[in-house]
């Protein structure tokens, strides 16, 4: 088994490769569905006046914005990436968008967050969770940093149940996406993509690791014929003797 630092920076490294075209493939792949599934999910985002929202794994900065479209001016979304040329990307994007006066950018990883605890209103994570090597502990990250009441929003790739859906998807996924990614970009990161998301839990596995890291109230919902699911929970308003407190 690859030691979890070699595991990170090797897809580190991949994302550095397919950033120039990320955007192009996103949208050409998903048939441009992918910004639906973003505005849904920021519909969920809880947030005070002058609140503070972090988007964790924020890749080209598209969570972000729709985060900023969302809530009101007063808010500050605080964006975050592991990959430093996701990041250089998702600042020019912010800073030719209305929103750069209240979007700030950085590189953290989900695993080490440089925040204090008890800060944000609202965490969301978009097509980012798969990624991270050490997701039980990503989530308590999210957790400590979250406000008592606070909510983690997770956007992630899953599996249909149905199964002419399910057939469709994995035609989709295993041969055409690697085949059409490989045209335009780095072949290898586009059947990384595929089998990171066949290997993800599926949804009750990953809400009990939800509940394991400290969250209530989890629930999830999915969008196009269960292809994506969007993943909610709250922190609890007071701490609780059973679970996990940083």
């Amino acid at each position: 088994m690859m030691e979890p630092t070699k595991k990170s920076d090797q897809i580190r490294e991949m994302f550095k490769k397919i950033a120039p075209r990320y955007d192009f493939l996103n949208r050409l792949l998903s048939l441009g569905i992918d910004k639906h599934w973003r505005r849904d999910a920021v519909k969920n985002i809880r947030s005070r006046c002058a609140g503070r929202v972090l988007d964790i794994a924020t890749g080209t900065g598209d969570m972000a914005l729709e985060a900023a479209k969302a809530t009101d001016p007063s808010v500050t979304i605080i964006a975050v990436d592991f990959c430093p040329a996701m990041v250089d990307i998702a600042r020019n994007k912010i800073i030719a968008s209305p929103w750069r006066d209240r979007v700030a950018l950085g590189v953290a990883s989900c695993e080490a967050l440089p925040f204090q605890n008890n800060v944000y209103d609202s965490a969301i994570i978009a097509f980012g969770i798969r990624n991270v090597v050490n997701r039980l502990l990503g989530l308590e990250e999210i957790f400590r940093i979250l406000q008592p009441g606070g909510r983690i929003i997770i956007l992630e790739f899953s599996t249909p149940q149905s199964k002419i859906v399910k057939t469709v998807y994995h035609f989709y996924f295993r041969r055409l996406l690697p085949a059409i990614g490989g045209l335009f970009s780095d072949s290898g990161a586009y059947r990384y993509l595929p089998d990171s998301v066949l290997e993800f839990p599926d949804q009750d596995a990953f809400k009990k690791m939800l509940i394991e890291a400290g969250f209530e109230n989890v629930s999830h919902s999915v969008y196009t014929c269960g292809i994506v699911t969007c993943y909610l929970g709250d922190k609890p308003l007071t701490p609780s003797l059973h679970t996990h407190q940083p």
